[in-house]
């Protein structure tokens, strides 16, 4: 089944991509930054006005994937905080070599529990895609957002192919960057993916485009059917 998930910066953002049906929201600050840890006053608002899963960025400041003792901390506390509210986690930390720490994102992992984890964009960091594909499963992660180690998801389309083929049903991949209306049919077709991660920004907007985001369901959920009842031809 096709996955939409809508990165929202914002309480209101959050409102309108669940009145526009997106499958899940993604709740992030600072959007500059590439998303940090919103407050928790905004997850307490999302959560009573959407029905919608939530799942939430655990970032406690914006720049480099590497974190200190005292930011990892921080991070542990976020997720205790916050469990009771959300369906899953965004995180990702890096080693000083641009590797999957291992060892703390499984630690996370096995905090959240038993709520799904998304590693996050820090993963087109690493120096090997293939390599910290096989980390973040032996991490326990549920789903990796990239654009395929390239700037976007249609620069990425061969890597995303090539990692959608090796994670196979241990993790998904959120095929994300770039990804909108008019380039998601393409980005489906060439990556493979079956769930797509998109702000539905319009230039210069700070809200998404609710009937994009309509629209991109809709395309999804068309393609969907249309491979179903393919398979279902080839059986008979």
């Amino acid at each position: 089944m096709a996955l939409l998930e809508i990165s929202c910066f914002s309480v209101e953002s959050a409102i309108l991509a669940a009145q526009a049906d997106a499958d899940r929201i993604e709740l992030c600050d600072e959007q500059s930054e590439g998303g940090t840890t919103p407050p928790q006053a905004w997850i307490t608002q999302v959560k009573a006005a959407v029905d919608k899963p939530i799942f939430v960025m655990i970032r406690p400041r914006g720049g480099t994937f590497q974190v200190d003792d005292v930011e990892f901390e921080t991070m542990k506390a976020s997720i205790d905080a916050f469990k009771n509210q959300v369906a899953g986690f965004v995180f990702g930390i890096l080693d000083s070599d641009d590797k999957v720490d291992v060892a703390r994102i499984a630690e996370l992992v096995q905090r959240a529990k038993p709520l799904p984890c998304t590693f996050h964009k820090a993963f087109d960091q690493t120096p090997n895609l293939l390599e910290a594909l096989e980390d973040v499963v032996s991490a326990g992660i549920s789903f990796v957002l990239t654009s395929g180690g390239a700037p976007n998801a249609l620069a990425g389309m061969q890597p995303l192919r090539q990692l959608v083929t090796a994670a196979r049903d241990r993790v998904t991949i959120l095929t994300a960057g770039g990804v909108r209306l008019n380039n998601l049919a393409q980005i489906r077709q060439s990556s493979g993916a079956k769930a797509f991660h998109s702000s539905a920004l319009d230039e210069g907007s700070l809200l998404p485009n609710v009937e994009d985001i309509r629209h991109m369901k809709t395309m999804l959920s068309l393609e969907v059917a249309d491979s179903a009842a393919a398979d279902e031809a080839v059986e008979r």
